[in-house]
This record gives structure tokens, C-alpha cells and sequence, in this order.
């Protein structure tokens, strides 16, 4: 078992004179933690490399249109600092309708082609409180193999079966279902780790044949796709056809929130039921301003929409020349699958030492031995930058030898067996 001297996590406990914890916490650090950071990590933080400098070009953060310190919103945000002294802090279920907060949801609903909706603390409590009040142990959860893992979560607090169906085969979930029943599916319009966008229209169908609900998360679509940045449900013309759109509200909303619709009927149920609704307090009122605010942004966003579009399709395209295998996405998040988590921290700091700053994505956000360095993209990024990006990812494709990582090794060998 760990001993105080060789774990840092415990030997920090013993120093400051806390309570021992039990043996069985402590075996699960070292089996989950210590050994990982100590062998795996050779005792360097996976996580984080160096700090960026002002000269650094960031493609570690989700403000895809660039919006943060718009003086719209900044000016929303300190009007109701200043202004709204009378609020009470409370759970959203006691909100009435006169709330700014029921108006905001209200706005969103119908930007999204929906009737009502709710705002919670986080986009991980809108998928976990929504799927723990639509489904239970009696439904089935069908949900795509790279789903974020709040709507895992979500299926796991409505103690329901979940079944893992290959990522976008849309043939693989019709089985599924053929076999399991009707239920709930559950996608990601655009994929957190990848950038690889839900053929919707297919999975729709499949969903629609074996008479199922459908919720489909537009947390990095709401915003950058779709008319007036709407999303791909909206864009696609399915809203009506789609039971429940989630969102994060921190990717090109630059915010703190989550949102989800859901009918006007059923909404009472769902604030009575929805546990991350019910003992969670209500946001703000300075943050639901800005919002509110950042709406009214995001609709003017069209060059700015453009633009994300441009540089995502010239960076994809140049990286794939090089030999860094890109292939499993199209949208604006590049994955750098190198593979283990040393490959990714070796890329990582080769990326670092050239002012390029990524994000580590590794287990339990990716499967094991698929980590990478995820790069997200803004409108903001000058041409510049995305230049310097280029120029550093062909000085070092010879040091990190992108051929060779298992994902570009796959994709070879998918391809010989397609010929």
C-alpha cells in the first residue's frame, strides 16, 4: 500500500495534520493517481506544461467568436451590478415568469425553434438533470462512443442502461435498438475531442423508426453554426423533429450556464424532478445580463461565423499535408491524437516551446491511449498566428513523427482494406 513518504497527495495530509484517510482512498489514489503521475508522466503535471506568454498564440479555450470583453456585454454585466441590489439568491424552481431569467430562456427557446426551455448552473447539469428526469431504469440509453461525459453522467443518475454505439454509425445504432427497444439517444452535434460533426439527419431517421426520443447536445454548434449562429438542428431544419437541445453555455457564449428546451408542459415536471435544478441556486443577475446580452452578439456574428469556417478549413488542410492524421474531424477542434500520455506531453511541449498552447485531453476525457493535444480555434486568431501555427507544426513534424501515431496507423490500414 502508499506510505505517507512516497505519495505526495498523502505525505501533504500527514504535514498539515488532518486526519489520516482510509486505506481503501489511499489505494485508490495510488492506483488511479500516483502511479500514473510517477511512471506514466515521469513526475511531471500532465496537464500543464509552461505559461503562456503575451506573444503565445492560444488555441486553449472555447470563445470561438472571440467575444469575451465585447463592450455590449461588459456593458450589460456592470448595468445590473449596479442596478440589481433587490434579487434573493435561490433555487431557480421558485422563479416566477416576471424573471429576467424565464425571459432569457424564453429568447433562446425561440432561437432554437423551440417552445421553452431552462437555464442551469453548467452545461454537465443540464445533461445530467434533463436525462435524469426523461429517462430510468426502465429506458434505454443509446448514446454515441464519444458523447461527452456529462451525458454518461446524466444516463448513470437515471440508474438507466446505457449502450455505446460506434461514433456517427448510424447502421450500428439501428441494431441496437432493433435489439434493445426504444428509448433515448443521445449525440453531440459537434464532437468536443475531435471536431467530427453527427450525421443528425441519419441518426434522426434511425431514431424516428424504432419511435424514440432524441436529445442532441449543440454545445460547440450553438453559436458558430447555423443561421444567426442557431446551431445544425436549426440549420438542418429539425428542430421541430428533435425532442431536447443542450448546450453549454461557456463555449462560444463565453459564459457560465447551461441551458436545455423542453415543452412548456413539460417543464413544470422537469423543474420538480431535475435534482442539479432543484439544489442548485439561480445564476446571477449580472450573469444572466450578459447573456442575455451575448445573444443579441451572437446573432451579428456572421463574418465572424465566416471566418472560424475559413480558418478551420485552411488549418485542417495544411496539418493534413504534413502528415498529421486530422481526418476524423471537420469542424473548429483540431484533434492531435498523439496516442500515450507521454506522446501527448512530448507534443505538448514541443508545441509550448514555439508559443503554441494546446489543450492535454487524456483518459477519463478520451479512451485510454487516445490522448492528445487538442487545438481550438477562434475567429479571432489573426492570420499571423495561424501562419506562426503552421510554420511550428512543420518544424516539429519530423521530432513527433505524426505517421506513426496508432490513429494515423488505423486510418491506413482502414484504407488498404477499403482498396
Amino acid at each position: 500500500m502508499q506510505t505517507m513518504e512516497n505519495s505526495p497527495i498523502l505525505s501533504s495530509v500527514a504535514q498539515r495534520g488532518d486526519p489520516a484517510i482510509s486505506d481503501h482512498l489511499a489505494q485508490r489514489i495510488q492506483r488511479d493517481y500516483t502511479d500514473r503521475f510517477d511512471k506514466l508522466w515521469g513526475g511531471r503535471p500532465l496537464l500543464n506544461g509552461r505559461n503562456p506568454s503575451s506573444n503565445s498564440v492560444r488555441l486553449n479555450g472555447n470563445d470561438y467568436l472571440g467575444i469575451t470583453g465585447n463592450p455590449e456585454i461588459v456593458q450589460a454585466q456592470i448595468s445590473a451590478l449596479k442596478n440589481d441590489t433587490n434579487f434573493v439568491i435561490q433555487s431557480s424552481v421558485f422563479l416566477h415568469n416576471e424573471h429576467p431569467v424565464r425571459s432569457l430562456e424564453h429568447r433562446l427557446a425561440q432561437w432554437l425553434g423551440k417552445e421553452d426551455g431552462l437555464i442551469c448552473q453548467s452545461g454537465y447539469a443540464a445533461n445530467v438533470g434533463l436525462i435524469q428526469s426523461i429517462a430510468d431504469e426502465k429506458t434505454p440509453i443509446y448514446i454515441d462512443t464519444l458523447a461527452h461525459a456529462s451525458l454518461w453522467e446524466g444516463a448513470r443518475a437515471a440508474r438507466a442502461t446505457a449502450y455505446a454505439f460506434r461514433h456517427n454509425d448510424a447502421a450500428h445504432l439501428d441494431r441496437m435498438m432493433a435489439k434493445h427497444g426504444a428509448g433515448l439517444v443521445v449525440v453531440d452535434s459537434v464532437y468536443s475531442t475531435t471536431g467530427a460533426m453527427c450525421p443528425l439527419i441519419d441518426i434522426l431517421e434511425i431514431t424516428e423508426k424504432h419511435n424514440s426520443m432524441i436529445l442532441v447536445d449543440e454545445s460547440h454548434s450553438l453559436g458558430t453554426h447555423g443561421p444567426q449562429g442557431a446551431g445544425l438542428c436549426v440549420a438542418l431544419g429539425i428542430s421541430h423533429r428533435v425532442h431536447f437541445i443542450t448546450a453549454s453555455l461557456a463555449k462560444a457564449f463565453a459564459g457560465r450556464a447551461g441551458y436545455f428546451t423542453v415543452s412548456a408542459a413539460m417543464r413544470r415536471y422537469i423543474v420538480m424532478t431535475s435534482f442539479p435544478t432543484i439544489f442548485s441556486s439561480c445564476l446571477l443577475p449580472h450573469e444572466i445580463a450578459g447573456l442575455d446580452a451575448t445573444l443579441n452578439v451572437i446573432k451579428k456574428c456572421d463574418a465572424e461565423r465566416a471566418r472560424l469556417t475559413q480558418i478551420s478549413r485552411r488549418l485542417r488542410a495544411n496539418l493534413s499535408a504534413m502528415g498529421y492524421p486530422v481526418h476524423q474531424g471537420t469542424e473548429q477542434i483540431i484533434a492531435l491524437e498523439a496516442g500515450t500520455e507521454p506522446d501527448a506531453m512530448d507534443l505538448r511541449d514541443f508545441l509550448e516551446d514555439r508559443d503554441v498552447f494546446g489543450a492535454i485531453f487524456c483518459a477519463p476525457a478520451t479512451s485510454r491511449n487516445r490522448a492528445m493535444v487538442r487545438l481550438t480555434l477562434s475567429s479571432a486568431l489573426t492570420d499571423a498566428e495561424i501562419d506562426h501555427v503552421e510554420e511550428v507544426a512543420a518544424e516539429i513534424v519530423h521530432l513527433v513523427n505524426p505517421q506513426q501515431w496508432p490513429i494515423a496507423r488505423r486510418q491506413a490500414v482502414q484504407q488498404a482494406c477499403e482498396v
